[in-house]
């Protein structure tokens, strides 16, 4: 089936065929000569590995080599195999996608948006960051009438209704400045802070620095109000009622506006219920309370959803997505428009990977290609309408409302207007409404209903995006990927290993109880995605078995290195061509990526080593989590990420040097291997040179040298008197 090289789609707004097209929203090219380059290495890295596994197995069949050592070996290969064999399908078809804003219908024909951001303790979550991401999210370039931001406060801490209100009265004098000038960085602290001298550069004049000066004099004060009332009382509630505050209503001053009163989004502070006695659901519950509540006050069509932390750098984003849920050509089957999570804080050599480049850069836009990307759980333009049916069941989900949605009238109606596509709100919110809703988010309401199962983001995992996401394609809708030029959005990466393996083991727990469950995508979304697209979550879903696949490399190569037991024929013997060219083959494919994506060596080398240190610690215990799990040892609990910086960790980052302060259960296994390795080499080495044939064991002691090379830093950080 040929593919078009450019395929452009274009918004008909005339049902004249006499008239021209309009110019496309947006653009999509598949990117051909990296796709045939791919496939090619496809083939040729098939044949070594086929050849890799006959050879082992013709040997374990004859009976001539040591069967555990050599069994333990293969079936860390085969897992290896089963693993590239999945990642393949990422590299089929990448496309890349372009959008042009410009060709959108005038402001007053666009959809509203809401803005869902959530939070969950101000310690963990320093609430002038929060806020910061409110105002950027306020500051959006899109028709203030026509966006809402909801705050979701799963602390309930005081504070952060506070913050919520300066906030507001802060946006008054920012917003008006950012239209003022045209400033692109609208998150406040980035502007005024080094990020932003460029802009400033542009922007100076003696009017531009008179108001920058009040405005910034303003920014200031509204954080020392806000850190001063995090030292007072920064506690969070665990046992509350709802509270719902409308902190800014941009229609209740409609037509006695005043010409000094800024024009601002709709603004709302939403604490849900929590009781001990009744299941929190964490952030999929959170999420599911601001569908409910925003669905009476402002029933958007579509919403923004962000991690607190993850501020909006490209006022534009909000069209820039439009120019996809827009487009006739596929809006009907879109459910969301993904954007990448890039960091701020990513420093030059950046040891742990924070760019993800492999992820955003590669497999992204792989997975583009296929029907849609994984949802990353933050920077997404969801359609709310597809989280509550199935793409071939649009009628059927209206059926019924009150067992599936809940006993409000109010909610009822709204999800009948936003089918309708006429939900049209004009009148401000009254007390009514704001009582309604504190229903909505009471811990009762969604007892009998299918609220996490049916409707809305599903309970059934943690990473209740992903798994939504995934659920979604499973439904039939589809999903676009977006890299702008401009990040979109920007957050703050962790800089020290112990948040780094936290928050990844709390992933690899969940993608593997995804992969071994009943939605398994190999099984479940094998029957109802493309097979190329299943088999890229099955990568998501089941690539964290690679640390056990490691585990055993780890300890059964040096052991055998050590006792002289060769694994890998003789390096004059032509099977070890095969070997030899599997590895070379994979840094080869590894390499080309890198630098196809704007990396170098360096960034190469850093992700080798990255990914040997977490599939030996997080993601080693993220599938030992999901072993204890199943025999009901643990519970499902979440791990909070810290993205308070301290500022002494952060200098250790930029310097490249790796902090193991507080990781160090998580070491352990990964210590224990390289303690085993370094011992194990030195051994090996000695009695290869004192017997004078290195031919059986040169491809072993090769392997462990090169591990041994990867975990220099291990042996620097936990290790100091050999570091010195």
């Amino acid at each position: 089936m040929a593919v078009s090289l450019h395929t452009s789609y274009s918004l008909t707004r005339s049902s004249s065929k006499m008239e021209p097209a309009t110019p496309p929203l947006n653009t999509c090219t598949v990117q051909h000569s990296r796709a045939a380059v791919s496939r090619l290495h496809m083939l040729f890295h098939c044949a070594a590995v086929s050849a890799l596994l006959f050879y082992r197995f013709s040997n374990l069949v004859h009976g001539t080599v040591p069967l555990l050592s050599w069994g333990l070996i293969t079936l860390s290969e085969l897992i290896f195999t089963f693993i590239w064999v999945l990642s393949q399908a990422f590299r089929w078809k990448p496309v890349v996608r372009t959008v042009a804003p410009e060709n959108l219908p005038v402001d007053e024909e666009l959809p509203r948006v809401d803005v869902f951001i959530c939070t969950a303790d101000p310690k963990k979550e320093p609430v002038v960051e929060v806020m910061n991401t409110v105002i950027s999210a306020m500051a959006m370039e899109y028709p203030p009438e026509k966006l809402a931001v909801y705050l979701s406060d799963d602390g309930g801490a005081a504070v952060t209704l506070y913050a919520m209100k300066e906030a507001c009265l802060f946006a008054r004098s920012w917003l008006p400045f950012c239209r003022k000038y045209g400033v692109k960085t609208r998150c406040p602290e980035a502007y005024f802070s080094s990020f932003g001298d460029a802009e400033r550069e542009l922007l100076e004049s003696d009017e531009f620095d008179a108001d920058e000066e009040k405005v910034q004099s303003k920014f200031e004060a509204f954080k020392r109000n806000v850190e001063k009332a995090a030292e007072i009382e920064d506690s969070v509630n665990d046992d509350r009622s709802s509270h719902v505050e409308v902190i800014y209503d941009n229609k209740k001053n409609e037509g006695i506006r005043v010409d000094d009163e800024p024009k601002l989004p709709l603004v709302v502070y939403v604490s849900r219920e929590k009781r001990s006695s009744y299941p929190h659901r964490f952030k999929a519950g959170a999420l599911n309370a601001l569908l409910r509540v925003s669905g009476i006050m402002s029933n958007a069509p579509y919403a923004l959803v962000l991690d607190c932390d993850m501020y909006c750098n490209d006022p534009t984003s909000a069209k820039q997505a439009m120019c996809f849920h827009l487009d006739p050509q596929f809006s009907d089957s879109l459910a969301y428009a993904q954007f990448p999570q890039i960091f701020y804080n990513v420093s030059k050599n950046d040891i742990y990977d924070g760019q993800a480049r492999s992820a955003y850069k590669t497999k992204y836009q792989g997975m583009d290609g296929l029907g849609g990307t994984v949802c990353a759980g933050t920077g997404y333009y969801v359609k709310k309408k597809t989280l509550f049916c199935s793409r071939d069941q649009q009628e059927e989900y209206l059926q019924e409302p009150e067992k599936k949605f809940g006993f409000s009238r109010k909610l009822i109606d709204s999800v009948q207007e936003l089918h309708r596509n006429n939900s049209v709100y004009t009148r401000h919110i009254s007390e009514a409404t704001v009582s309604e809703a504190k229903k909505l988010a009471s811990c009762t309401y969604e007892q009998n209903t299918n609220w996490g199962k049916d409707i809305g983001y599903s309970y059934d995992c943690l990473l209740e995006s992903t798994f939504t996401g995934y659920l979604l394609h499973c439904k039939g809708w589809k999903s676009v990927y977006l890299y702008p030029d401009r990040p979109a959005f920007l957050g703050c990466t962790t800089i020290d290993m112990k948040d780094a393996l936290v928050q990844l083991m709390k992933w690899a727990s969940g993608l593997v109880q995804v992969g071994l469950s009943s939605f398994s995508p190999l099984t479940y979304g094998m029957s109802r995605m493309p097979v190329l697209q299943s088999m890229c979550y099955g990568y998501f879903a089941l690539s964290h078995l690679l640390s056990v696949a490691c585990f055993l490399y780890g300890i059964v190569v040096p052991l055998c290195f050590f006792y002289g037991v060769p694994l890998y024929p003789k390096v004059t013997n032509p099977w070890f061509a095969a070997f030899a060219t599997v590895f070379a083959s994979s840094s080869a494919q590894h390499f080309y990526e890198v630098v196809s994506s704007g990396g170098s060596v360096r960034t190469m080398w850093n992700e080798q080593r990255i990914w040997l240190i977490r599939s030996v610690t997080a993601c080693l215990f993220g599938c030992m989590d999901v072993l204890m799990k199943y025999i009901g040892v643990a519970k499902a609990s979440f791990r909070l990420t810290n993205k308070a910086i301290d500022q002494q960790k952060l200098q250790k980052y930029e310097k490249g040097i790796f902090d193991f302060q507080g990781a160090r259960m998580f070491m352990i296994p990964l210590t224990m291997l390289v303690l085993l390795n370094l011992g194990c080499f030195i051994g090996g080495a000695k009695g290869l040179l004192a017997a004078g044939d290195t031919a059986a064991m040169f491809g072993q002691g090769v392997l462990t040298l090169y591990v041994l090379l990867l975990s220099l830093p291990i042996l620097e950080g936990l290790i100091p008197k050999i570091g010195k």
